[in-house]
């Protein structure tokens, strides 16, 4: 998969839809990123993202270890460094990262409460 054109056409998509980007950089390796990925896709959390986002699902590798791929998206939104994985990128139509403060903070993802996720994301949909 081309990172790039992926998050380039997530980006269009919600400029059409006045959505946003849902950049999920993770890892199949990491219990967090896949505990994310699997919670994504239940009917609650599905129905808010197909109405209020374009996700887009990135492989990172292992950036802590220097072993990281497509690092340039996250360069890209103006983070310079991934601490682990997952990240999650919550990018309006203009490219703009709007949770630059908790992007890097969703390596606990797989023991965060669903209703509290949840809520944090519907607040996404309102900015």
């Amino acid at each position: 998969m081309d990172a790039t054109a992926a998050v380039d056409s997530a980006l269009a998509r919600a400029g059409e839809r006045d959505t946003k980007v849902l950049l999920v950089m993770g890892a199949n390796w990491c219990h967090d990123s896949r505990a994310l990925a699997g919670l994504f896709q239940t009917p609650r959390f599905a129905e808010l993202i197909d109405e209020h986002f374009e996700l887009v699902i990135i492989n990172v590798g292992m950036p802590q270890t220097d072993d990281g791929h497509n690092l340039h998206i996250a360069r890209r939104f103006g983070l310079e460094a991934l601490p682990g994985t997952p990240n999650l990128l919550v990018i309006d139509p203009q490219g703009t990262l709007v949770n630059a403060e908790t992007a890097t903070t969703w390596r606990n993802a797989a023991s965060r409460d669903a209703d509290a996720i949840y809520a944090e994301l519907l607040g996404f949909t309102a900015i």
